[in-house]
């Protein structure tokens, strides 16, 4: 019974792997360099959540069995996310109500560009990402991270599950 409670999911590995090569992708430093991208603590988790949901789109893609690497994938992120908290320094009586804060933030993001990444509307998209990414700034400053981010979804649909789930070929960030 215990051997039961404990045993790692299979799928559990795949949403850490997958967690570790998006983080890898949103940690390019051309994001920073070429994009204009502030490298601070809330960019950084604009551009891990932008890259989240890229990814779990694409394996809802897939149906059932790609909704439930998603879910994995999504579970891992928000762990993550908690022990980053704790590793900032944040106390275990006040993790919960940073987490839910959190937590709001990143089902805003995710509802915010859903839309317009399913409609490859990339003026909206833009509009999103300046006002997350980029602090509120001029519509045109996101642009070009919209630009990447529907190149990347249109690249990842390109991609077999397979070849998702072993490494994801990101678009290219050009300046």
């Amino acid at each position: 019974m215990l051997q039961k409670l404990f045993r790692v999911r299979p799928n559990d590995r795949i949403g850490l792997d997958l967690y570790a090569k998006t983080v890898e992708q949103a940690r390019d430093p051309a994001f920073f360099t070429d994009l204009g991208v502030a490298d601070e603590i809330d960019a950084r988790f604009e551009l891990y959540t932008l890259h989240i949901l890229l990814l779990i789109l694409r394996l809802r893609d897939e149906g059932e069995a790609g909704a439930e690497i998603a879910q994995d994938l999504f579970d891992v992120y928000v762990s993550a996310l908690d022990n980053a908290l704790r590793e900032l320094g944040v106390h275990d009586v006040t993790v919960g109500k940073k987490m839910r804060k959190l937590g709001e933030a990143l089902y805003g993001r995710m509802t915010a560009y859903e839309g317009p990444v399913r409609a490859a509307d990339k003026a909206a998209l833009a509009e999103a990402l300046s006002r997350n990414v980029y602090s509120g700034a001029a519509g045109e400053t996101g642009e070009r991270l919209a630009d990447y981010a529907l190149r990347a979804r249109v690249g990842l649909a390109g991609q077999s599950l397979k070849q998702v789930l072993a490494r994801p070929a990101w678009a290219e960030v050009a300046a």
